[in-house]
């Protein structure tokens, strides 16, 4: 392992049906009916977390914290971050503020009822914080959330913000924690998460990382349990968008190891605080 800063590691809590590219083919009200494969999975990535002896941040979806319990807490209890992926895994730009700030507080509110400690961070469903939906942040910080990772500031299927600043920053009363990009031509590109880290070689991932390292800044990587299991069944979808999320689903774990090996990783909540990160996070039950 290099003498490098210390990176944000971060994993996504959501099943294999419950991602955007299976939106309107599988039906909410039929999750809790269908095969789970989460557990499994997020045990597999704690273990390989445990031999390592690694902290992440985990963003659960609040639908997880009320049929898997049990798993939050274990998150917690060796020493992870819990953060919130909201409610039901949906995009803000299909949901009215009103409709966003009810999923954001029963997901909060669930997570930590679990916990019983409060959340402090949020990651949109698939990066869908734009430019339409920079109210969300508002939203954020009035529900008491401390800080946000839900900005992409490169293209991106279904969210990306042009222009976004590409390192932690401060922005509309949050600590804002962007995925990581790299520079080719001048244009920002991502690789350090999901279907980038699948796809491109582990010697890019590397570079890129490295990349924000000489710029004088963390990465922050992100992945979820479903890309651990390249046996999982297979639903139906468009064409690009199951290569998306299909593709190498059996190389993430040696790439997932390779990176750990090469890689300081901590928490995201951690990794900001190192950088001068201090926000308030706080539960807004009555």
């Amino acid at each position: 392992m290099d003498s490098s800063p210390l990176n944000a590691l971060t994993i996504d809590v959501e099943d294999y049906f419950m991602v955007s590219a299976f939106e309107g083919r599988v039906s909410r009200d039929g999750w809790s009916r269908r095969e789970s494969r989460l557990e499994a999975n997020t045990e597999r990535i704690l273990s390989i977390l445990a031999e390592r002896g690694t902290r992440a941040t985990f963003f659960v979806l609040g639908w997880v914290a009320e049929h898997f319990p049990g798993l939050v807490r274990s998150l917690a209890r060796q020493g992870h971050e819990v953060a919130c992926h909201g409610h039901e895994h949906r995009l803000i730009y299909h949901q009215t503020p009103q409709e966003f700030r009810r999923d954001v507080r029963r997901a909060k509110d669930l997570l930590e009822d679990v916990l019983g400690q409060p959340v402090a961070g949020y990651r949109a469903p698939s990066f869908s914080v734009v430019k339409e939906t920079m109210w969300a942040l508002d939203v954020l910080r009035e529900e008491g959330y401390g800080y946000d990772a839900s900005v992409l500031p490169a293209p991106h299927a279904r969210g990306g913000l042009h222009g976004a600043q590409r390192f932690p920053h401060q922005l509309q009363g949050l600590w804002e924690f962007p995925m990581s990009t790299a520079m080719i031509a001048g244009r920002p590109f991502a690789f350090s998460g999901g279907g980038y880290f699948r796809l491109f070689p582990y010697a890019l991932v590397r570079q890129g990382i490295r990349a924000c390292h000489r710029e004088g800044w963390p990465a922050i990587v992100y992945l979820h349990p479903w890309e651990f299991d390249p046996d999982q069944p297979r639903l139906p979808c468009g064409t690009l968008d199951g290569f998306r999320h299909y593709v190498n689903l059996s190389k993430t774990e040696e790439k997932f190891r390779r990176l750990l090996g090469d890689f300081s990783f901590g928490t995201a909540r951690e990794v900001l605080q190192k950088y001068g990160g201090t926000f308030r996070c706080e539960s807004t039950k009555s």
